[in-house]
């Protein structure tokens, strides 16, 4: 009888974790393991491309200096200790983070600082609309002013919230330069600012979607 029970007793175990391991659960906590990976890789390409951006913001600075005439050059100098200061620190952020990089934890910090670096960029680069250009700016110049860096960061960073966070600021200030200051063509070159900007967050998105294939995402069903 004691020899039975004690048979029985592995069979209820087995029964016991087949019933807890349903395949429903397995599923869903197998989709959550390939989202949480998927995201690790997207921040950890985000941290690596971040690099980049850090060094090609200068470059955008030096170049924007060179070609703007007839500007103060202390007031120049000024906006390019701004443009420089956005550029150390994603540059310190990235080696804080490079040292650990496929931490999860280590690259959503990044991902947030990130982002606030992001903004402070587009304030600190919109801010050339009054400090490094002369108010006979022509439209070509201010348009490319406000969008040409924004280019560069959607093709660098890949990622759309990185270039809605840079360009918003960089379209507020540019257009209201535009018209403050004003530039050559004034409230025209307002409203061509603003347009070309919508249009460079647009086509981002509908590169993004593309590229993702995320038009509709599935509902993550929740862990149970």
């Amino acid at each position: 009888m004691a020899a039975r029970a004690h048979a029985s007793a592995p069979l209820e175990i087995v029964e016991s974790i087949s019933s807890e391991i349903e395949p429903s659960v397995a599923i869903t906590k197998l989709a959550h393991l390939r989202a949480e990976a998927e995201e690790t890789a997207r921040l950890a390409n985000l941290l690596g491309r971040s690099l980049y951006v850090a060094i090609v913001l200068p470059v955008l600075g030096v170049l924007t200096v060179g070609l703007a005439e007839g500007m103060n050059l202390s007031s120049q100098l000024v906006w390019g200790g701004f443009v420089a200061l956005s550029s150390i620190a994603m540059l310190r952020s990235y080696t804080h983070t490079i040292g650990q990089p496929f931490e999860r934890e280590a690259l959503k910090s990044f991902a947030k600082d990130l982002s606030a670096i992001l903004l402070y960029t587009g304030f600190a680069w919109g801010a050339g609309a009054f400090l490094a250009l002369p108010a006979a700016t022509g439209m070509t110049g201010a348009i490319l002013f406000a969008i040409a860096p924004a280019i560069v960061i959607a093709l660098l960073l890949r990622e759309r919230e990185a270039v809605f966070l840079f360009l918003a600021p960089v379209a507020m200030l540019a257009s209201f330069a535009s018209v403050l200051r004003p530039f050559a063509d004034g409230t025209l070159d307002a409203g061509l600012i603003l347009v070309a900007c919508a249009a460079v967050a647009g086509l981002t998105v509908l590169i993004d979607r593309r590229a993702t294939g995320d038009f509709v995402r599935p509902a993550m069903l929740p862990l149970t």
